[in-house]
């Protein structure tokens, strides 16, 4: 069977508010931290950019999204009605320029509807599909996610829209193949973990089989609300896609050592000495962070070599594009480094926090496979570790650090005993991972608290959802309503990157200028 039977999206008597002028550049702001200085013998110097989402608003390309969801029956009773609230508040978030799926599974996958425009009358049939939910049977992942992949894979209508599948399940794997298995290409799958008998394994390979997608880990089932709302309000603000960075090492001035950018892929270019990353989606004000080590060779004298060069594009979905998105590449940057006989200009903060981030990130995944391999007093003291290594940091002030340290706490209160982390403790340590390795937020423990790498509109979403669950009858703001206040609060968002990227640009014309008066060795 062939699933191409999407309906086109058609015009209705809603009618999106305006934003001011917004510009194609800028969709995706470019920031450079690094020191100014480095000795003239031979040295380690390390690069930060970042890579932000800007200016979404009423701008952004419709979303087709694919809801998958589990009515096996583990499913019966309290969740099954914890779903359905969930699902009715994605429904009434949706536009119609957006359009939805839904595909249940149990011992087998049905898709109850095509990918339908979200108007009056179908957020009404969906409402009741889901009402109509009932949960029977064995848990088959595999043939759920086929579906829903089918479904995007086989649209008819794929210009100008963004998309991607949410996938939720409370149980382990017991009928069909194994989903980890399953070919997901290019689509972003968002999956959930609900309750404390799923499968958070193999709920995080298929995630980071997919193109940026996370694993949340929804153990509290009055939280999935929350999650789902989390990953709509990302789906709703995707600013760009298909973003891909470029750093080419300058010939005989660095070499390019290592790129830090979490499971992003990677290609390697060695003739030229760049390597490229390809991060897929950026959602609005959602950050991008990548360390770039490079080894800078023994000079004779004071000079200002370019050091690095920076290219990155994307490709930006509007309304009144039907290309499909025009791919545009960003003017190329170039970083310059005063070589000096004496530099002892310390690291810079933004880059310390950021290598922090990643050496926590990453003890947090030793002690995981750790208490996996049932090695908890192991594990734990690897924690312990971390959470000195952050103690003893002077910017223990800063936000990210606080926020390393509370995860740090509760990762430490599900590993007291090996039942305690089979349970609660490994599909948090799994979402973490998911997270921290995306730089994107996921779900787990306490949604409210563990809050790294959220957005604003995903606080926004929080809160809604919140209120949402306690009264679902209560009505819901519109997106339009969303970006409306958004305008009210930084009014300059639809422009500010635009500004800010013609004034980068013609800053780098300048120093350019500067560094080709600067070739010739300077006096030391």
């Amino acid at each position: 069977m062939i699933f191409d039977d999407d309906e086109p999206i058609v015009a209705t008597q809603y009618v999106s508010e305006k934003n001011p002028a917004s510009f194609e550049a800028g969709k995706t702001k470019a920031a450079i931290i690094n020191k100014r200085e480095a000795p003239v013998e031979e040295t380690e110097f390390k690069i930060l950019l970042e890579l932000t989402g800007a200016g979404s608003g009423n701008n952004r390309s419709g979303v087709d999204l694919v809801m998958i969801l589990d009515v096996s029956g583990s499913m019966g009773g309290e969740k099954l009605e914890k779903m359905k609230v969930a699902m009715q508040f994605v429904i009434r978030k949706l536009s119609p320029i957006d359009r939805l799926s839904i595909v249940t599974f149990a011992s087998d996958s049905s898709r109850l509807c095509p990918l339908r425009q979200i108007t009056g009358k179908s957020q009404q049939d969906f409402q009741n599909l889901v009402s109509a939910l009932a949960a029977d049977g064995g848990t088959n992942i595999t043939a759920g996610l086929q579906t829903g992949l089918k479904v995007l894979n086989d649209r008819s209508l794929t210009s100008d829209r963004a998309y991607g599948i949410m996938l939720m399940s409370d149980g382990q794997q017991n009928d069909g193949g194994d989903a980890a298995e399953v070919q997901i290409g290019n689509v972003p799958v968002y999956t959930f973990g609900f309750g404390e008998d799923h499968d958070p394994r193999v709920l995080k390979v298929i995630a980071d089989n997919s193109k940026g997608g996370t694993f949340s880990d929804v153990q509290n089932q009055d939280n999935l609300s929350i999650a789902f709302s989390q990953c709509l309000a990302a789906l709703l603000t995707v600013v760009v896609q298909d973003l891909q960075l470029t750093v080419t090492q300058v010939e005989s001035d660095s070499t390019i050592k290592k790129v830090s950018a979490g499971n992003y892929s990677q290609s390697r270019d060695d003739v030229v000495g760049s390597v490229t990353v390809s991060f897929g989606d950026l959602y609005d004000k959602e950050v991008r962070k990548v360390i770039v080590d490079l080894l800078l060779p023994a000079v004779s004298g004071r000079v200002v070599p370019e050091v690095l060069q920076i290219d990155y594009t994307y490709r930006w979905n509007k309304i009144s594009d039907r290309t499909g998105g025009k791919l545009f590449p960003a003017n190329t940057l170039f970083i310059s480094v005063i070589r000096t006989k004496i530099s002892e200009e310390p690291e810079r903060v933004d880059v310390m926090i950021e290598e922090d981030r990643l050496r926590t990130a990453r003890m947090m995944k030793e002690a995981r496979v750790m208490a996996d391999n049932n090695k908890l007093k192991d594990a734990q003291e690897k924690l312990v570790d971390a959470r000195k290594s952050l103690e003893n940091v002077v910017y223990d002030y800063d936000p990210l650090i606080k926020m390393l340290q509370f995860e740090l706490e509760q990762l430490l209160k599900l590993m007291k005993s090996q039942e305690i982390y089979e349970k609660q403790g490994r599909p948090f340590a799994l979402s973490s991972e998911t997270s921290h390795d995306r730089q994107r937020f996921a779900a787990r423990g306490d949604v409210e608290k563990v809050r790294l790498f959220s957005t604003p509109r995903m606080d926004t979403y929080l809160e809604q959802a919140k209120s949402f669950a306690e009264d679902p009858s209560k009505p819901l703001p519109t997106v339009d309503e969303d970006v409306r206040q958004e305008l009210v609060d930084d009014p300059l968002a639809p422009i500010d990157g635009g500004f800010r990227y013609y004034i980068l640009t013609a800053l780098q014309c300048l120093k350019s200028m500067e560094n080709m008066l600067n070739k010739r060795p300077l006096n030391a």
